[in-house]
């Protein structure tokens, strides 16, 4: 494999898709609302595929430094783990792409609120640098929180609540409480990624001493909180629609049909291997789930 192939392959671009779906919920609510800038969006998307680059390098970086990344992981050879980029290269991937993300994020800030809105906009810089920050201390460092148990607590956040309401607030500059029930469901459901992720890596995360919430719970319970966090991401979005009355809206609903599908998937799995194509199930529904509903807020 080329470097350049592999620097591709170190983003990881089938993570994207997933990683923009709280920005598309998050503009389909603001449209709800009768509120759009094609500005806003586009900035929102590239900040976060920034964010989510970074955490794709950082993750690499973090789990190569430490050995995690051996033979006995399942999956696709990490960049760094191949050889054919350094730590140092590495390195300054991460500060590249942070700075990129980081410029997209001041860009979408300004274009927001302008140069009016000070504390708005200096909230929504130290949320930016907070984002950098979650994005490489998933793995990266001796306080790494991914090895703590902790990854679940912070994809839920940085990819439900920040994502979905942060980027409605940037249209709209105002809080609905009730969008928390989107956002609470693309949070569950970003995190149920994180969880197969996890499940699938759970002999060879337990031998390197990464404490993901799979190596606390064991596989059994494990399977059983991954069905909550899809039940609860789909109870989620009805009680939204419900409330909202915007029937419409329930189209979005077929992207769950996979979903459950998959929960048979899992149920009966007993090898973890086999669950790495079910990565990407989980990763695309999410995303046509979100998708979805930004089509169906513009008719």
């Amino acid at each position: 494999m080329t470097k350049l192939k592999t620097w591709v392959s170190a983003a990881r671009l089938r993570t994207l898709p997933l990683s923009i779906a709280g920005i598309l919920v998050g503009t389909a609510l603001a449209r709800l609302e009768g509120h759009f800038s094609l500005s806003i969006f586009i900035l929102a998307l590239l900040t976060t595929l920034g964010l989510q680059v970074l955490s794709n390098f950082a993750n690499d970086y973090g789990d190569g430094v430490k050995g995690t990344d051996n033979e006995d992981r399942i999956g696709p050879m990490r960049a760094i783990q191949s050889g054919i980029i350094s730590h140092q290269e590495m390195k300054i991937g991460m500060i590249v792409v942070s700075a990129f993300s980081l410029i997209m994020a001041l860009f979408l800030i300004y274009t927001a609120f302008g140069s009016d809105k000070f504390f708005h906009s200096l909230f929504f810089f130290l949320l930016g640098l907070a984002s950098i920050a979650a994005a490489i201390k998933y793995t990266v460092g001796k306080s790494a929180y991914g090895y703590r148990g902790l990854g679940d607590v912070f994809v839920f956040i940085f990819f439900g609540l920040v994502s979905v309401l942060g980027s409605h607030f940037l249209y709209v500059h105002s809080f609905d409480g009730f969008n928390l029930l989107p956002a609470l469901s693309i949070g569950l459901l970003s995190t149920a990624v994180l969880n197969l992720n996890n499940m699938r890596d759970q002999e060879s995360d337990t031998k390197a001493q990464k404490n993901t919430l799979v190596v606390f719970l064991g596989a059994a319970r494990a399977k059983k909180y991954h069905y909550a966090l899809i039940v609860i991401a789909f109870l989620g979005l009805v009680l939204f629609i419900l409330h909202s009355r915007i029937y419409l809206l329930a189209w979005s609903l077929l992207g769950f049909i996979p979903l459950f599908m998959h929960i048979k998937t899992v149920t009966q799995n007993t090898s973890p291997v086999l669950l790495d194509p079910e990565l990407k199930k989980v990763a695309l529904s999410t995303f046509a789930i979100a998708l979805l509903f930004l089509v169906l807020s513009l008719v």
